[in-house]
């Protein structure tokens, strides 16, 4: 909006006097008295525009709705807070676009807090923060209540709906302290990380749980049908117990591939530290195989040298094979996307970042909330597609060729 005349002339006056910074910027500065007298006519204009005719003009006669009176309402600024007179009209219907009923902030100080929460940093420090800046004194609760109106925007994210298929879904979870009932638990917090047909990623949800389990994630996975999702082609997990058979259930086609480093830590739990590096050594000749064939026949070269002194990890790597060996299937261009759970773990990592200010949380819209901003700042840097994308997905449409032909 641009200045009046009168403005105009005002400000030069108010300029002219000023000796001091507080004459320019304090409480009663030049700069405040502008920016209330400019929200104040930007109020007015409003007003106009809403009953259809100018103050005092004869067009508003037997309209049926006239001005009447103001009303008195303190805001927060950039320019600290000011005390703003808001038309009212007689049937009071006018709802000011300028400032919002309910709104009590001007510009982007609600902005600069968000973005503060959304990159951890703790409420006190916010409060400090805002009143140096800003000199705006602001309580935990009304930074609560400013960051609490992002949760409509994390409901809508959450139930929107989603692609039909996605290649490569990668299902982890990362837990955090929650308060609930007086007690601080320990909950799991479930990422659905996907890459789309186009190769970028996306996060579908955040789902909050008393623990990780495969009923749990059953749940997840119907929701996901449920917004939209008819197939997915390849879903990366972790060890779990009775994951592949939740994700049978809901997405009977999809394929499961184990996490082969989950696999190998695995391991190395039940490995003497002197003989971890000469036995990595030997399983590394059964995951950089060339084929399933022939790490099968190098698992059995494993099981003739270790088999004795370490049964119970041959046995693991036996008895989780079917779950392990997806990835032969596939080129090295996809076997180095899908054969470990890294790409939603580095996700996790960079919310840790993040949520690493917090010990616990109240509940678990906070915790929900925060992951969200998080994820939002984090998401950002997702520009490129994954790479070698369009070699990735020319063999998906050749392997998956009845599965994709009425989607690319």
């Amino acid at each position: 909006m641009e200045l009046t005349k009168e403005q105009l002339e005002q400000l030069q006056k108010d300029l002219a006097q000023a000796k001091s910074y507080a004459d320019l910027m304090g409480k009663d500065g030049a700069i405040r008295k502008l920016l209330k007298n400019s929200v104040e006519q930007l109020l007015q204009s409003e007003m106009t525009e809403h009953l259809g005719y100018e103050k005092h003009s004869s067009e508003g006669n037997n309209t049926g709705n006239s001005r009447n009176g103001k009303n008195r309402k303190t805001v927060r600024s950039s320019q600290g807070e000011l005390e703003i007179e808001i038309p009212r009209d007689r049937n009071a219907d006018f709802d000011p676009v300028a400032v919002p009923k309910h709104q009590r902030t001007l510009g982007d100080l609600e902005d600069r807090i968000i973005s503060m929460y959304a990159k951890g940093i703790s409420t006190r420090d916010i409060q400090t923060h805002i009143e140096d800046i800003y000199g705006v004194k602001l309580s935990a609760s009304s930074i609560s209540n400013i960051t609490e109106s992002m949760m409509t925007l994390v409901r809508e994210w959450q139930t929107r709906p989603l692609d039909s298929v996605y290649p490569i879904v990668f299902l982890d979870a990362i837990h955090y302290k929650v308060r609930e009932d007086g007690k601080v638990l320990t909950k799991a917090a479930y990422t659905c990380l996907a890459i789309d047909l186009n190769g970028y990623k996306d996060m579908l949800g955040i789902w909050i749980g008393q623990s990780e389990s495969a009923k749990f994630w059953m749940n997840v996975l119907n929701e996901l049908r449920n917004r939209g999702v008819k197939d997915i082609l390849i879903c990366c997990v972790d060890g779990l117990t009775g994951f592949t058979d939740a994700i049978g259930t809901v997405f009977p086609e999809a394929l499961v591939q184990k996490c082969i480093i989950h696999q190998i830590r695995n391991s190395l739990r039940y490995i003497a530290n002197k003989d971890q590096k000469e036995f990595i050594k030997d399983l590394k000749m059964v995951y950089k195989a060339p084929t399933e064939e022939s790490a099968l026949f190098e698992l059995d070269k494993v099981d003739e040298k270790w088999g004795k002194k370490y049964p119970l990890v041959i046995k693991q790597w036996r008895d989780n094979w079917t779950g392990l060996r997806t990835f032969y299937e596939f080129p090295e261009e996809i076997r180095a996307i899908i054969y470990t759970t890294n790409c939603v773990e580095a996700l996790h990592r960079q919310l840790r970042k993040v949520t690493k200010a917090k010990s616990q949380f109240p509940n678990d819209e906070a915790l929900t909330k925060m992951i969200y901003l998080a994820y939002q700042g984090i998401s950002k840097k997702w520009t490129m597609p994954q790479r070698n994308w369009a070699f990735v997905i020319s063999q998906f449409s050749i392997t998956f060729q009845e599965r994709l032909k009425d989607y690319i």
